[in-house]
């Protein structure tokens, strides 16, 4: 029947007569005729296959075209939608990731416990004092205008405790922080610990010269003005800074004629509104330099928002960067201040002026040697001149890389008028009046230089958390060479991210 079949299709091909010949033409159609069942099965499967794709293609598109997934969808659906998905999740990162661009965040609380050695027993505070501070930073760039890049920055400080610091006052020693960490919002009451902003101010960096081709500028002008602190612009140094992380006293934090002595002005916080602006050059990179001018409002009335601009102060700082021992870095800046109502040591108005040095130079991979001087030129302070001093060793040559040990000293000059007597002859402040002080008669005329010497260990336990044993020596207590030596301990933990 096939073979009847093929042999009428090839006769009507016209191809009978040839394929008709004899009986092996017969058995070669009996193969073409089973490849041809073959081919056509085929066939019929390939219609089925492009049949089953052609729905599954339907059904593809039907689900992509749906926002929601049912367990009907082709398992290829649901694989274009979860990789669609995560590309809109990544999309969304990136987003919020460049909107993040540049933003800078820190954050650090830090714990003091002090106990002294040698103060009167009714001292106020007593000698033993805890204490933390929390501080949070927030610097945030703005758009830039051309080729000016600026920013905000802004600082949340709270704490409570005042450490030692009320003691030493009282006793009339020049250094009259030995807990510079010691923070209490504006000295309220000691139940209150409140967070205040302690700097919000502006920046802008300005390539130099103007309106030139920012990528061959080798000069720039910084703008910065609002709430701030001074030290922070003014008399930075390596050694000697940071008081949550290096020398607790505030002698061997800023320079003391400009801390302990109070020639800043700052307001109860520690802080002061401001105008600066700064000059960089850095046509040879390595060894940048710097001229910075600072306005800033001083005093009861000034530091506050209350009359900022009636009494200001006026400094004026040029640094230079360089590389000695061999490319290690060095810095050295010298300053001068104008104050035109300083306050005396008696508390008279006088204007007060007064030069600065603060350096700090590495001498080693892991050794750097940093030293400050202050003297006022103009007016009378208690102390009037002094020298600080130090070593800060890194922690890499017994194997501890991350922790360092600094050690320091420091030289406060009592003021001429000061040892005059002009202050008057009783005890110093903290003793009863009738110059009566640790039961022995005494009669208080300050001839001499008060003396401070401390050292501390850092030990860092993770990359965030350190401990820091710390030392303090204080004798001749506000230039008085009878005056009984003060010993303080102290163990500081700092967090900081």
């Amino acid at each position: 029947m096939k073979l009847a079949k093929l042999t009428a299709a090839l006769v009507a091909a016209g191809l009978a007569m040839p394929v008709l010949a004899g009986p092996k033409d017969a058995e070669l159609l009996e193969k073409l005729a089973a490849r041809l069942e073959k081919l056509e099965a085929r066939n019929a499967e390939l219609e089925k296959q492009v049949k089953e794709l052609k729905d599954e293609s339907a059904a593809v598109t039907a689900g992509l075209d749906s926002p929601r997934l049912s367990q009907n969808e082709p398992e290829l659906t649901v694989r274009l939608k979860a990789v669609e998905k995560d590309a809109l999740e990544m999309k969304k990162a990136a987003k919020i990731a460049e909107g993040l661009e540049g933003i800078k965040v820190g954050a650090s609380l830090a714990t003091v416990g002090q106990h002294a050695y040698g103060l009167p027993k009714d001292v106020e505070g007593g000698s033993s004092q805890l204490n933390y501070r929390a501080d949070v930073s927030v610097e945030l760039p703005l758009q830039p205008v051309g080729d000016i890049e600026h920013k905000l920055f802004a600082h949340l400080r709270m704490g409570q405790g005042l450490g030692l610091n009320a003691a030493f006052t009282n006793l009339g020693h020049f250094a009259s922080a030995p807990n510079a960490l010691a923070f209490r919002a504006s000295g309220m009451n000691p139940d209150d610990s409140v967070t205040i902003l302690g700097q919000a101010w502006y920046q802008a960096a300005i390539p130099l010269p103007f309106l030139g081709f920012k990528p061959y500028s080798r000069e720039t002008l910084e703008v910065t003005f609002g709430k701030m602190d001074i030290f922070g612009f003014f008399d930075q140094n390596a050694g000697g800074g940071d008081e949550a992380k290096q020398f607790l006293n505030s002698v061997f934090v800023h320079n003391p004629m400009l801390d302990a002595a109070g020639e800043v002005g700052v307001d109860a916080n520690g802080f002061q509104p401001g105008f600066v602006v700064s000059y960089l050059n850095w046509f040879n990179k390595p060894e940048p330099w710097r001229v910075s001018l600072g306005l800033f409002g001083t005093g009861e009335r000034g530091s506050n928002y209350q009359r900022s601009l009636s009494s200001p102060l006026l400094m004026v700082q040029a640094e230079k960067q360089v590389k000695l021992f061999g490319g290690l870095t060095g810095n050295y800046r010298v300053y001068g201040w104008n104050r035109s109502q300083g306050v005396d040591f008696d508390g008279n108005l006088n204007k007060h002026t007064g030069v600065g040095v603060s350096i700090d130079q590495r001498v080693g991979d892991g050794v750097t040697l940093f030293g400050r001087y202050g003297k006022l030129l103009k007016g009378e302070l208690a102390f009037n001149q002094a020298v600080t001093a130090g070593i800060q060793l890194n922690g890499s040559y017994w194997g501890r890389a991350a922790d360092a040990l600094g050690i320091a000293g420091a030289w406060l000059q009592a003021g001429s008028a000061y040892r005059s007597g002009e202050n008057g002859s009783s005890c110093p402040a903290g003793y009863d009046d009738a110059g009566v002080c640790n039961g022995t008669a005494f009669s208080f005329t300050p001839r001499g230089a008060e003396k401070v010497a401390e050292i501390y260990y850092r030990y860092r336990l993770s990359p965030q958390f350190e401990l820091s044993p710390d030392f303090q020596y204080v004798t001749n207590g506000g230039g008085n060479s009878d005056a009984k030596s003060v010993k303080v301990f102290a163990l500081r933990a700092n967090i900081s991210y």
